[in-house]
């Protein structure tokens, strides 16, 4: 009876020695696990809707600094001022939301881009001014439809919340792009005529 007792007793030792490593073995890596589901809380439309949208908000930081120093029109001045000064306040935000998602945003300017910029760096005066408008408008009027479609179709509600905030800003700049297009090329069209008068 003893004999048996001593053996129960060992055995029940032994189970409340195994139990913290047998829960161990078979308790989930929940660190890893919640480091994948971290990445993988925006699928990968909301994903390049960001990236691209990171991506075109500094490039027109950039760019609307570019056209404050090198700009010969007032409205040209302006308009890089006010790219400046939204886009930067959108960059920020989307920032705020990329991070909660675990997502990385570029930092810098994509190849494509800062050929544009050395491109238009070269630029002065009313040359500038057409050529850095003319960049607003196709710019512009890409990224309206892409702010448009997310807004509309996007996944994740924080991605899809800021593009719809986003849009009624983006189409606003858009909008004065082309009027400034528009007015450049009248000036222009006006002075190169003898007299200064339009047709």
């Amino acid at each position: 009876m003893h004999t048996r007792t001593g053996f129960l007793s060992s055995f029940a030792i032994a189970l409340v020695l195994a139990a913290p490593a047998f829960a161990q073995q078979n308790r989930p890596a929940a660190p890893a696990q919640s480091a994948q589901q971290t990445e993988q809380r925006l699928n990968q439309k909301d994903i390049g809707f960001v990236k691209e949208a990171a991506l075109g908000g500094i490039a027109e930081v950039e760019l609307g600094k570019l056209a404050e120093q090198n700009g010969n029109n007032d409205q040209v001045k302006e308009f890089g001022a006010r790219m400046v000064r939204d886009h930067g306040n959108a960059n920020n935000e989307l920032q705020t939301i990329a991070s909660g998602k675990g997502v990385t945003l570029p930092q810098q300017l994509d190849p494509t881009h800062m050929q544009l910029r050395d491109r238009l760096a070269k630029l002065k005066g009313a040359e500038f001014d057409r050529a850095y408008m003319r960049e607003m408008v196709q710019d512009h009027d890409k990224d309206v439809k892409a702010f448009r479609q997310h807004a509309q179709s996007g996944t994740d509600p924080d991605v899809k919340q800021f593009a719809q905030k986003t849009l009624p800003t983006i189409e606003e700049h858009d909008s004065m792009a082309h009027d400034i297009v528009k007015s450049l090329t009248a000036v222009g069209s006006s002075q190169s005529q003898p007299g200064g008068t339009r047709r």
